[in-house]
């Protein structure tokens, strides 16, 4: 089950109820200010529990006057100029309501304590990193499938993968014997000069071998050459893992948004990191 992605009064969003929500993915050139007011009718009509917004500074006040909260915050955002709110609306008690806070607050003091380095893990010649193309897909639906119970996206359908890299998504993977055994994605947006670094997914035998910071600098590597000005995160907020590598990696924490997407067969709060390249 995987929800829709259409476009709405101009906008573009993602709605449906494997996540449980509304996620705003993109406002229009020129939104009304009754947006967020018809957002939360859909909500309600769908009798969603969260509207998960990515707002220009701009118009946060109009969003702000319909009740929804400032869950994070990247500065430079659109084009290295203006910052993004990430603002949410609940619809329901029990989906603002943490139940792990104190695990994730926990966990966030382990993150806190490591510092950034310069120094990347050693990638022995046994191994190869690169962007991938369409014959890799099979390699990345494959080892998508082992990792991810659940996931807001349809990284494990081939259709998905092909649309996606045809339009806006680069992929990148790490290979060894012709295999993938570690994979990430960088969602861009041209137009604002930001991209979302995702999907990272290494298979368990291979982890410890700092894939995920490898294939991070890599994809900052890429991007820089496309003109891309910021790149962001998020990132499950009870797991240590992607967190300590984004903070190793020189990646700010800006915010954490609660209980907001459905991942690995739960609905989990995640964090958000940024970072200017």
């Amino acid at each position: 089950m995987t929800d829709t992605v259409e476009t709405f009064k101009g906008g573009i969003i993602q709605h449906g109820k494997c996540n449980d929500r509304i996620h705003l993915i993109k406002l229009g050139s020129d939104p009304s200010t009754t947006y967020p007011w018809d957002l939360i009718r859909l909500a309600k009509d769908k009798n969603y529990s969260k509207i998960f917004t990515k707002v220009p500074e701009h118009l946060g006040a109009i969003f702000a006057e319909a009740g929804y909260l400032e869950e994070a915050f990247i500065p430079s955002f659109f084009s290295g100029k203006e910052a993004v709110v990430f603002m949410s609306f609940f619809l329901k008690a029990e989906r603002m309501a943490e139940v792990n806070v104190l695990d994730i607050e926990n966990m966030m003091d382990i993150v806190r304590q490591r510092n950034e380095t310069k120094t990347l893990p050693l990638l022995e010649k046994r191994f190869s990193i690169g962007k991938c193309n369409k014959t890799d897909i099979p390699g990345l639906v494959e080892i998508y499938k082992k990792i991810f119970a659940s996931y807001p996206f349809p990284i494990n359908d081939p259709v998905y993968l092909a649309d996606t890299m045809d339009s806006h998504v680069d992929y990148f993977a790490i290979e060894t014997d012709g295999k993938i055994i570690s994979a990430s994605a960088a969602e861009k947006d041209m137009d604002n000069k930001n991209t979302e670094l995702t999907d990272f997914a290494t298979l368990p035998e291979w982890r410890g071998n700092g894939f995920a910071q490898l294939l991070l600098a890599q994809m900052e590597y890429d991007l820089k050459k496309q003109k891309i000005k910021t790149a962001y995160t998020i990132a499950r907020a009870i797991s240590p893992g992607m967190n300590i590598t984004f903070k190793k990696s020189g990646y700010k924490f800006c915010g954490r948004l609660r209980n907001n997407t459905n991942i690995s067969g739960r609905i989990e709060s995640m964090n958000v990191w940024y970072k200017s390249i």
